[in-house]
């Protein structure tokens, strides 16, 4: 069985894995400012790449902490987006939770601000972020699940 598993590791070319961390207070969304060579100063949400042996779950849980300085609790899972162009680094596959938490906001690693945007917003959101964004006010409406595609 390992053997056959490392074939299949050696054959395939895998598709790194993030996480999106939908926070909502007072209908408002937390975003962060990203900083860095990949939409330097583009709002986005919080979250990052899933460390390997690491859960989807965790690594949400993990990257609020070191972006946001916050605590979180997933509650949902608004989508899972996989659409190869969302990502100008490369196909990257994400899964986006809606999550509850506790603390005060304080930006860090990769996250040059944060700002809390209304949910009745129209802006230029970095990646795909725009999409879920759209997805998650209409979630709010009529639940659902959402995806690249969908």
């Amino acid at each position: 069985m390992k053997k056959q598993f490392l074939k299949l590791m050696t054959e395939y070319k895998l598709i790194p894995l993030t996480v999106d961390i939908i926070i909502e207070r007072d209908a408002k969304i937390l975003m962060i400012r990203r900083c860095g060579d990949t939409f330097n100063n583009y709002l986005a949400f919080p979250g990052g790449f899933v460390d390997y042996g690491e859960t989807v779950e965790h690594a949400a849980i993990r990257e609020a902490k070191e972006e946001v300085n916050i605590d979180i609790v997933p509650r949902h899972i608004l989508g899972v987006y996989s659409d190869s162009n969302r990502d100008p680094r490369g196909h990257v596959i994400s899964v986006a939770f809606v999550c509850d938490f506790e603390g005060d906001p304080l930006a860090g690693d990769d996250a040059g601000s944060f700002e809390w945007i209304p949910l009745d917003s129209e802006l230029e959101f970095a990646f795909d972020h725009g999409k879920i964004f759209n997805d998650y006010k209409n979630w709010k409406q009529n639940a659902g699940t959402y995806w690249s595609s969908k």
